[in-house]
C-alpha cells in the first residue's frame, strides 16, 4: 500500500499517537490554547528556530501580555523587542495584526482559518495552525516541514512552483486530517506532523527507521528522500556594497535615521547608510565639528540575508557636532538602543564600536 492510497484515518491515527508519545509536549505554547499566544508562536517560529524563539517569546509575552497590550503600543516598542529574530515584516505584520484584531474584532481573534487569514500577516498554513490548535477546526497546515513530510510520503512529484500544483497539495492535506475527537486530535495531529518534519523527516538524513509513516512512505520506498519536495524556481542571490557612517557626539550619543518603509530592515534605525563610499566621505567632510573630529575604518563585514549579500563597510566618526548630520534623524543615546527596533548587525556594530573603540 502506497501513501497515496493509504486511508486518511490511519495516517492521522498513527501521527496522533506518535505525537503523544514521541513528540515535542514542553514548548510553552504548547500549554494553551489561547490565540494570541499560539498566533505570536506561529510568527516568530516562520524562519526562525525554536531554540531562538523561546526567549523571545518569553521576553515579549512580559512586555506585552495581550492583544490589547501589544496594539496600543508604539512601533518603535514592538520593533525593539522584536529586534535579532530578523524578517522584520512579520513584527510590522503582527503590530497591525493585533490593532485589527481590537478594532474589527473587540480584541477576540476569530474562530476559523477563512477569517484568521485576512488578517495581516497570517497567512493560509498559519490561520490552519491557530484554527486546529485553539479552535480544533479541520484546517490543514502546510509549511516548509510539513510540505516535506507529505510529499515524501505520497511521492508527490510535482512541482510545487505552479500554484495548480501547491493547490493539489493543499485539498491532499486537507484530505487526510482526523475525523473524530476533534477536540484532541486535530492539535495533536498538527504538532505531529510539524514534529515530524522538525525531528525526524528532515531535509538531509531523516530518521525514516522512527517515523511513524515509514511503512508506506514512497519517498522511502524508493531511496528518493532528498527528491522531495520538487520545486523548480530557485531564489535568486545577489550581492550589495553598503557603506555605513557611524557619528557619535561629545554626549556618547549615536545618529540614527529611519529606514524606508520598503526593502532591507525597512521601518527600523539605522545608521546612516551610502551606496559609494565617496559620499560618505564628502558627507563627513561637510561635518561642522571643527578640531575635535576623529575618523576610523573598520574591518569590512558580511551580513547574510534570505536573498543576497550584503558588504558592510564602517566609518566611525566622534566630534563635537554644531549641526545636525543629515535630516530626518536623531541623537539616541546606548541606554535607548534596546528600546528602538535595531537590525541585528547593527546592534552588534554599535555594541563592538562602543567597547573597542570608544
Amino acid at each position: 500500500m502506497t501513501g497515496a492510497s493509504t486511508g486518511a484515518s490511519t495516517v492521522s491515527g498513527r501521527v496522533v499517537a506518535w505525537q503523544q508519545r514521541h513528540g515535542r509536549n514542553h514548548l510553552p505554547w504548547q500549554q494553551t490554547r489561547d490565540p494570541y499566544r499560539v498566533w505570536l508562536s506561529e510568527i516568530m517560529l516562520q524562519q526562525t528556530q525554536v531554540a531562538t524563539v523561546l526567549d523571545y517569546y518569553s521576553r515579549f509575552l512580559a512586555r506585552f501580555p495581550d492583544v490589547i497590550a501589544l496594539s496600543q503600543a508604539s512601533q518603535d516598542e514592538v520593533m525593539g523587542m522584536w529586534s535579532g529574530l530578523g524578517y522584520y515584516s512579520r513584527a510590522r505584520n503582527l503590530h497591525r495584526c493585533a490593532q485589527q484584531v481590537v478594532s474589527d474584532h473587540g480584541g477576540q481573534f476569530p474562530p476559523s482559518a477563512a477569517a484568521l487569514a485576512t488578517l495581516p500577516g497570517i497567512g493560509k498554513s498559519t490561520a490552519g495552525a491557530i484554527a486546529a490548535f485553539c479552535f480544533s477546526e479541520r484546517a490543514p497546515i502546510l509549511d516548509a516541514n510539513v510540505r516535506r513530510v507529505l510529499t515524501r510520503w505520497m511521492g508527490f512529484k510535482h512541482d510545487l512552483a505552479s500554484a495548480a500544483n501547491e493547490r493539489q497539495l493543499w485539498d491532499r492535506a486537507c484530505e487526510l486530517l482526523p475525523h473524530e475527537d476533534l477536540v484532541d486530535a486535530m492539535p495533536r495531529y498538527t504538532q505531529g506532523m510539524m514534529d515530524l518534519g522538525a525531528t525526524l523527516c528532515t531535509p538531509r538524513t531523516p530518521r525514516c527507521g522512527e517515523c511513524p509513516l515509514a511503512q508506506d512512505c514512497v519517498a522511502r520506498r524508493e531511496g528518493a528522500q532528498a527528491q522531495y519536495p520538487v520545486r523548480t524556481r530557485k531564489l535568486s542571490r545577489r550581492s550589495e556594497s553598503w557603506q555605513l557612517l557611524v557619528l557619535r557626539d561629545s554626549q556618547g550619543r549615536i545618529w540614527l535615521e529611519r529606514r524606508p518603509a520598503s526593502g532591507i530592515w525597512a521601518g527600523l534605525h539605522c545608521v546612516p547608510v551610502f551606496e559609494e563610499m565617496e559620499a560618505l566621505h564628502a558627507c563627513v567632510n561637510g561635518l561642522d565639528a571643527g578640531p575635535s573630529l576623529q575618523i576610523s575604518e573598520l574591518p569590512p563585514f558580511v551580513h547574510v540575508l534570505t536573498h543576497r549579500d550584503l558588504h558592510l563597510h564602517t566609518v566611525a566618526v566622534s566630534g563635537h557636532f554644531r549641526s545636525l548630520p543629515t535630516q530626518g534623524g536623531e541623537w539616541v543615546a546606548p541606554e535607548q538602543w534596546s528600546e528602538i527596533g535595531l537590525a541585528a548587525p547593527i546592534r552588534k556594530l554599535l555594541e563592538t564600536t562602543q567597547s573597542t573603540l570608544w
